[in-house]
């Protein structure tokens, strides 16, 4: 739900604002929901809507950009304050999307050297038509598995499940 607010949001201010500046500070901005005591303030009724807008504009001030002062506004206004981390994201998506540029996880249990994880991110940008950059991210997943989450792709290789299949085809042929 939060994502479909976010995005009208987005949308609403995509064309009027510089939106890579948007995401370095709703990023920022979305940081602060990881802190409790941040939490507490922005969640506590007996905080008024006018501290609440005052400590949420301070935080930006430095962006110096009366678009991102009048969306914190309207924010703490709708009693919106919440999806400010759902912001972020969808900022980062819109400019990926526009740009063309992703990043994915390449998941397995063995070590996958820097020129596979360079191929896979070539053979994957050449077929998307995109930029794709991969990083590895050592796990329990027997096999490779590749994850661009924003281009919905996911790709994996199951040693076992490729075992299997093999064992198959060799159980079909006797």
């Amino acid at each position: 739900m939060e994502e479909l607010i976010a995005k009208r949001y987005i949308k609403a201010i995509k064309n009027s604002s510089n939106m890579e500046d948007m995401a370095v500070v709703f990023d920022t901005l979305a940081q602060s929901f990881k802190d409790d005591k941040f939490i507490q303030v922005i969640d506590n009724p007996n905080v008024s809507s006018t501290d609440k807008s005052e400590i949420l504009l301070e935080a930006v001030s430095s962006a110096n950009s009366n678009e991102i002062n009048n969306l914190i506004k309207l924010l703490v206004e709708n009693k919106r304050i919440n999806i400010i981390p759902a912001i972020a994201q969808e900022i980062k998506k819109d400019i990926a999307k526009t740009s063309k540029t992703y990043e994915g996880v390449i998941y397995s249990d063995s070590d996958i050297d820097d020129k596979l994880i360079a191929d896979l991110s070539s053979g994957l940008s050449r077929k998307f038509d995109s930029t794709i950059t991969l990083v590895f991210i050592k796990n329990d997943f027997n096999g490779i598995k590749v994850n661009v989450d924003d281009l919905g792709i996911e790709i994996n290789f199951s040693k076992t499940r490729i075992n299997n299949q093999i064992i198959e085809h060799i159980i079909k042929a006797i």
